[in-house]
């Protein structure tokens, strides 16, 4: 079987909600149809970090699904995706995914992701991380999860916050198979950025 060009995206409330716009961007660009989980914290983070609208978030996404809507398509695992990334990541969120207690469609969605063996990115967004976290991430990458905080690339010499984002987000998506033409690629020349898709 092929499976359908299609990524589930959540974007939970830790702070750094402009990697889940940016994901979202990136994949109506180069043709990947988006399933976006916007969990409650992340709307309240949105209005603090960007001039961005909760509506406009959602209209990026080839699909946007509510946060209880737990008989959404991508509560199953026989809906088919390449996998599942969080960008970005909060600890609350992280835990939930490593206990299996699933309280909403966005970490349900991830569990499911686990158990069909698909590809989970966390790009977790927290530092200092006390021994809890770290043995939580451990668990995860036990389960089969790929942590992926959003570092910094510094050899690419960004020039600004977009040019961190766009590396971040452009290597997370690597990690499920897509290139986003976004990343500078270590001993490749630098190839022209594409434009910003959205406000």
């Amino acid at each position: 079987m092929t499976t359908p060009q299609r990524l589930v995206v959540g974007i939970s409330g830790a702070s750094g909600v402009i990697l889940g716009i940016r994901m979202l961007e990136t994949l109506r660009r180069i043709g990947v149809e988006s399933h976006l989980i916007m969990s409650r914290a992340a709307e309240v983070t949105l209005a603090h970090e960007t001039d961005w609208k909760v509506a406009q978030v959602r209209a990026l996404a080839g699909v946007a699904h509510g946060i209880a809507d737990i008989a959404a398509p991508v509560s199953s695992g026989s809906f088919r995706t390449l996998g599942m990334i969080v960008a970005p990541c909060s600890i609350r969120t992280m835990s939930e995914i490593a206990t299996g207690v699933t309280s909403s469609l966005l970490t349900r969605a991830a569990d499911v992701t686990l158990k069909e063996r698909r590809p989970l990115i966390l790009m977790v967004r927290e530092t200092p991380l006390h021994l809890g976290h770290l043995r939580t991430l451990t668990q995860l990458a036990e389960m089969g999860a790929v942590i992926c905080p959003p570092v910094p690339a510094f050899y690419t010499r960004p020039r600004s916050v977009e040019d961190l984002v766009d590396h971040a987000v452009g290597r997370a998506l690597d990690l499920v198979g897509l290139d986003s033409g976004r990343v500078r690629r270590w001993g490749e020349p630098p190839a022209e950025p594409p434009e910003t898709v959205g406000a």
